[in-house]
C-alpha cells in the first residue's frame, strides 16, 4: 500500500470511529486493526489525521469507543513487550500504537473525569487471569514501554541469537547488558544504529506524554499528591530503571555534535540523537503560575534520583563533567567557516541536569569545584546570561543560570577558582579587560542589573549574594570590575532609590559587605578596588550623612517622580545605562511570550554560615544572629517599611566603619603624594597603593558570612514548572501538547 493510500485508509478508519453512534466491541479485531495493522503512518501523519476536535468529540459522545481504542492500542504494546518485535509488521504495529497513544493521552489528561481511566484494570478481567492482566492500564503501559526500550533488534542490538531464542528469552534478558552507550557503569560502546535511535525516540516521547498528566493540574493540586505515572515508573516495579537511567545519562554525556571533525559534517550526515534534542522551537517562555505554591517532595523512593545520588567514582564524575561542559561550550565555538560546526540547542536541559547533579550528589559538586574545570561550566552560563538578559522569552533561562551560580558560590573553592586568569575570548559584548574569571562574572552581573530586562529585578538580591559569597577569596579585581561594583553602589545608594522600596537598602548592604570582605581579607592585591573607593568616596560620605527625616524622604521621592514617572528597582546616575535598562527586546512574530511569577526571597532560599578559623562553616541561626555586624548582611533583612523610623534603623546599621577608616588613612596620603610629586597618572597612584598597608589601622576583621543555597519548596515548584515548560516548547514536531488545556502554566502567543 502506497503512502498516500495508507494515509487515506487511516483517515477513513478515524472517521468511522468518530461517527459511530454505537459502541464497537473490543473483540471486533477487523475494525480496530485498521489503526495499526493495515497502515504505515508517521507520527506527523497521526497528528494531522487525528484532529483535536475529533478526539474531544469522541471523548464526549462515544467514551466507550475511546476507552476501547486506548486499551486495544496499549494491549498491542503489551504483546510486543511480551514476545519481542521480530518482524517488520510487528515493528509497524508497535510504532503505530505508540504514535496513536502519544496523540490521544493529552486529551485524556485534560478532562478530570478521564484521568482515572488508565488506573483502572482491564475491562472484564476474571479472577483466574494472571496478575499482570489485572494491573492498572497505566502500569501495564509503563512496563511495556520500559521493556520495549531494551528490545533486541528494535531499540538495541541483539546478541546474535536465533529469532526463536530471542522470543523465548526476551522477558528474561538482563537489560544492563544492553545499555545504549558507554560511560557510567558500562564500558562497551554499541554500534550506532539510526533506526534504533528513532524507535527509542518515539517511545520516549510516549513516556514523556504519560508523565505529562502533571501539566493539566493547577499548582495547588500538585502539592497534594505525587505524579502516579512517575512514581510507578521510578519504583522497583520497573526492572529496567537502572539501565535506562544509565543509558540516558551516557547518551547525553557522550554525545559529540562535532562528529568526525571536518567542516559541515552535520549537513552531510543525519544525526538522530542531536536532532531529537535540537528540534526547532520559537522561544522558551510561558507564564509561571506557581505563586507560592509548594510541591510535596516526600513519598516513595525515586530510583532515578537514588542512582543519581550514588554515583561516586571519579572516572564517572570526569566523564559526566567533560560531557556536560563540552556541550555547554558548543554554541560558543568560533570557526573561520560560517555555520561549519553544528550548534546544539538543548542548553536549558543540560543546565537543569547539571543543577540536579550538584544539588543531589554533593560528591559530584565537590569534584567539580576541586579543579579549574568548574570554569568550563561558568563561562557558558555567563554567556547565556548575557545573551538572554533583555529577551523576555528567556527570563527562565536567566533564573536557572543564577540559581546554579548561587549554589556554587556557597562553596569556598568556587571563589578560589575564580582567581584564574580569563584568557578565552568568548563572543560577548562586554568591555575588554585583562583579569580573572571573577572579573568576567562581575562585569556580566553589572550588565544584567543595568542593561537587563526589568523583570530581572527580583534577581538582584541573588546576584549580589553570589558576589558577596565569593568576595573574601578574590585576590585581584581588575579596574573594570572594580568600577562596575562602585557604579552599582552609586546607583543603588541614591536617596530616591533607597526610599522608593523597603527592600532596596538590601542591595547597598550587600555591596558594602563586598567592599568590606575584600578590604579585610584581600587588601594586598586589590589596589584597583581601593583606588576606585577613594575616587568615589563621596558615595560613602553621602551614605553616612543620608537624611532620613520624613521631609527629606518625601522630597527625594517627589523629585524623582517628576523626572521619571515610572520608577524601576534599579537606575543609574549614568543616563545612558538607565535608558538601556528600560529597553525590552520585542519577541519575534509567532513566538511565545509570558511573564515570571515572583521567586522566594533570598532569605528563604539560603542559609547563613560563618567561616571558622579552620575553614569550616558554622550555621548562623537567624533568631540569634547579631543585628549590627560589619558585614551588614543581617541588618539588611530587618527593614519592612520605608517609614522614617525604619529608615533611621537601617541607616544606623550600614557597615561603613571599615571603609570610612580606610578613607581616613589613605585619602590624605594619596592627596599628599599627588601634590608632592605632581601626579596626574593613576598608574603611579596604583603603585603607591600596592605597596601600602593597613595592618593595625582597620577595625577587627568581621566574620565571613556565606549564604549557602538550601533546597526549598519554592524553588522546587519553580523548577517543576520551568522544566515542563521547556518540554512543552521543545516538542513541536509533533506538537504533543499544543492547544490542550494546560493548567500548570500559561502559553501566550504573539
Amino acid at each position: 500500500m502506497g503512502s498516500g493510500d495508507s494515509k487515506l485508509h487511516f483517515r477513513k478508519a478515524v472517521i468511522q470511529l468518530t461517527t459511530k453512534t454505537q459502541p464497537v466491541e473490543a473483540s471486533d479485531d477487523a475494525f480496530w486493526d485498521q489503526f495499526w495493522c493495515e497502515t504505515y503512518t508517521s507520527v506527523q501523519d497521526v497528528f494531522a489525521l487525528v484532529p483535536a476536535a475529533e478526539i474531544r468529540a469522541l471523548r464526549e459522545e462515544s467514551p466507550s469507543n475511546l476507552a476501547t481504542l486506548c486499551y486495544k492500542a496499549m494491549d498491542k504494546l503489551v504483546q510486543g513487550a511480551s514476545s519481542g518485535v521480530q518482524t517488520e509488521k510487528e515493528r509497524q504495529i508497535v510504532l503505530n500504537c505508540t504514535r496513536l497513544l502519544t496523540r490521544i493521552l493529552p486529551y485524556i489528561f485534560e478532562d478530570p473525569d478521564w484521568r482515572g481511566f488508565f488506573w483502572s484494570t482491564v475491562p472484564g478481567a476474571s479472577q483466574e487471569e494472571e496478575e499482570d492482566q489485572c494491573r492498572p492500564l497505566a502500569e501495564s503501559l509503563l512496563l511495556s514501554i520500559a521493556d520495549l526500550l531494551f528490545c533486541p533488534d528494535f531499540t538495541v542490538n541483539s546478541h546474535d541469537k536465533s529469532a526463536s531464542d530471542s522470543a523465548r528469552d526476551f522477558q528474561s534478558i538482563d537489560s544492563c547488558e544492553f545499555i545504549w552507550e558507554a560511560g557510567v557503569g558500562f564500558a562497551q560502546s554499541p554500534a550506532a544504529n539510526y533506526i534504533h535511535d528513532q524507535n527509542r525516540t518515539e517511545l520516549l516521547k510516549l513516556l514523556l506524554t504519560c508523565f505529562s498528566e502533571a501539566i493539566y493540574l493547577p499548582p495547588s493540586s500538585e502539592k497534594k499528591s505525587l505524579n502516579p505515572w512517575v512514581t510507578f515508573f521510578a519504583s522497583s516495579e520497573n526492572r529496567h530503571a537502572l539501565p535506562l537511567f544509565t543509558s540516558l545519562l551516557n547518551v547525553v554525556c557522550a554525545y559529540d555534535p562535532v562528529g568526525m571533525g571536518f567542516p559541515y559534517n552535520h549537513l552531510l550526515f543525519s544525526d538522530q540523537r542531536g536532532d531529537w534534542w535540537s528540534r526547532p522551537f520559537r522561544c522558551s517562555s510561558w507564564r509561571w503560575s506557581t505563586r507560592g505554591e509548594q510541591l510535596k517532595i516526600s513519598g516513595p523512593e525515586n530510583l532515578f534520583v537514588n542512582y543519581l545520588s550514588r554515583i561516586h567514582r571519579e572516572e564517572d564524575f570526569s566523564f559526566i563533567l567533560k560531557g556536560v561542559s563540552s556541550l555547554l561550550n558548543n554554541p560558543l565555538l568560533q570557526t573561520y567557516l560560517p555555520h561549519s560546526t553544528k550548534k546544539i540547542q538543548f542548553h536549558q536541559e543540560l543546565l537543569v541536569l547539571f543543577w540536579k547533579l550538584c544539588d543531589i550528589n554533593k560528591k559530584f559538586l565537590f569534584f567539580v569545584l576541586k579543579s579549574s574545570n568548574v570554569l568550563e561550566i561558568l563561562v557558558p552560563i555567563l554567556f547565556y546570561l548575557n545573551e538572554s538578559r533583555m529577551d523576555h522569552s528567556k527570563l527562565g533561562l536567566v533564573h536557572l543560570g543564577v540559581f546554579i551560580l548561587l549554589l556554587l558560590s556557597g562553596e569556598r573553592n568556587f571563589g578560589v577558582r575564580l582567581n584564574k586568569p580569563y584568557t578565552l575570548r568568548v563572543p560577548m559584548d562586554v568591555p575588554v579587560f585583562t583579569g580573572t574569571h571573577a572579573d568576567l562574572l562581575i562585569v556580566i552581573f553589572h550588565k544584567l542589573m543595568t542593561c537587563g530586562h526589568q523583570r530581572l529585578q527580583p534577581l538582584f538580591d541573588c546576584l549580589l549574594t553570589i558576589i558577596v559569597n565569593i568576595s573574601p577569596y578574590l585576590k585581584s579585581l581588575s579596574m573594570v570590575a572594580a568600577s562596575k561594583l562602585l557604579h552599582l553602589l552609586e546607583a543603588f545608594s541614591t536617596p530616591w532609590f533607597l526610599f522608593s522600596s523597603p527592600q532596596n537598602n538590601h542591595l547597598v548592604f550587600f555591596l558594602l559587605e563586598v567592599c568590606n570582605n575584600i578590604i579585610q581579607y584581600q587588601f594586598d592585591g586589590n589596589s584597583k578596588l581601593v583606588y576606585s573607593i577613594i575616587r568615589k568616596r563621596t558615595i560613602f560620605h553621602q551614605l553616612a550623612n543620608l537624611p532620613c527625616d520624613a521631609v527629606s524622604i518625601n522630597n527625594a521621592l517627589q523629585k524623582m517622580k517628576k523626572k521619571r514617572p515610572e520608577l524601576s528597582r534599579t537606575s543609574s546616575t549614568d543616563t545612558q545605562s538607565s535608558d538601556v535598562f528600560k529597553q525590552d527586546v520585542p519577541p519575534e512574530q509567532g513566538t511565545f511570550k509570558a511573564s515570571l511569577e515572583a521567586m522566594p526571597g533570598i532569605d528563604k532560599i539560603t542559609e547563613k554560615s560563618q567561616v571558622c578559623a579552620d575553614g569550616t562553616l558554622m550555621s548562623v541561626s537567624r533568631s540569634v544572629a547579631p543585628q549590627t555586624t560589619e558585614g551588614g548582611a543581617n541588618a539588611a533583612s530587618d527593614t519592612e517599611s520605608n517609614s522614617e523610623r525604619d529608615a533611621l534603623s537601617w541607616k544606623s546599621k550600614l557597615p561603613l566603619q571599615t571603609i570610612m577608616r580606610l578613607l581616613q588613612v589613605l585619602v590624605p596620603q594619596v592627596e599628599k603624594i599627588c601634590i608632592d610629586k605632581g601626579l596626574t597618572d593613576e598608574t603611579e597612584i596604583l603603585q603607591f597603593l600596592q605597596h601600602g598597608t593597613l595592618v593595625g589601622l582597620l577595625p577587627v576583621p568581621h566574620p565571613i558570612l556565606i549564604r549557602k543555597y538550601q533546597a526549598n519548596t519554592g524553588t522546587t515548584a519553580w523548577f517543576h514548572t520551568y522544566m515542563w515548560g521547556v518540554i512543552y516548547l521543545r516538542n513541536v514536531d509533533p506538537p504533543i501538547w499544543y492547544d490542550t488545556d494546560i493548567r500548570l502554566f500559561e502559553i501566550q502567543r504573539t
